[in-house]
């Protein structure tokens, strides 16, 4: 058993430790409990539950929330058109979100897969500057995806 302040006290049968926590006005709070014999202590339950979700708000706030914007172009796309979505890319990527990046093949445009390659791999190229590739183009069924990283801010 341990006492509020910390300080151990030794193996202590229950109904004792029950007793001290009691005259304490504290509660008796087993720490671990598959030891041999269980660890308990005498402490502020409700205290404590506060100070842990205290601490797990403050870990979520520190912690760094990564979107995924999703781009979708065709591989017969137009010069403007790839300009402009490139553009939209390159400032989800500075804004810190990830990018997938997919072409969708309709009817015989199957058959030139490569065609989607050949313009994921330019559109990466076209924001290389502020992102970097985490999965190289992949074929899943009818579309092809290519996810971007942005890259680490110094």
């Amino acid at each position: 058993m341990i006492d509020a302040d910390g300080t151990m006290i030794g193996i202590v049968p229950v109904k004792e430790a029950q007793k001290q926590a009691n005259a304490k006005n504290l509660d008796l709070v087993k720490i671990a409990p598959q030891a041999n014999p269980p660890v308990c202590r005498i402490m502020d339950y409700g205290k404590h539950l506060y100070e842990l979700a205290r601490r797990e708000k403050e870990a979520r706030k520190n912690q760094k929330i990564i979107n995924v914007k999703e781009v979708w172009i065709k591989p017969t796309i137009e010069e403007h058109d790839f300009n402009f979505k490139a553009k939209n890319a390159y400032k989800f990527l500075k804004d810190g979100d990830k990018v997938k990046v997919g072409v969708r093949f309709r009817g015989r445009e199957m058959n030139y897969t490569s065609l989607g390659q050949e313009v994921l791999m330019r559109f990466a190229e076209f924001v290389k500057d502020v992102g970097e590739i985490e999965r190289r183009p992949k074929l899943e069924g009818r579309s092809m995806t290519l996810i971007l990283n942005p890259k680490k801010q110094l």
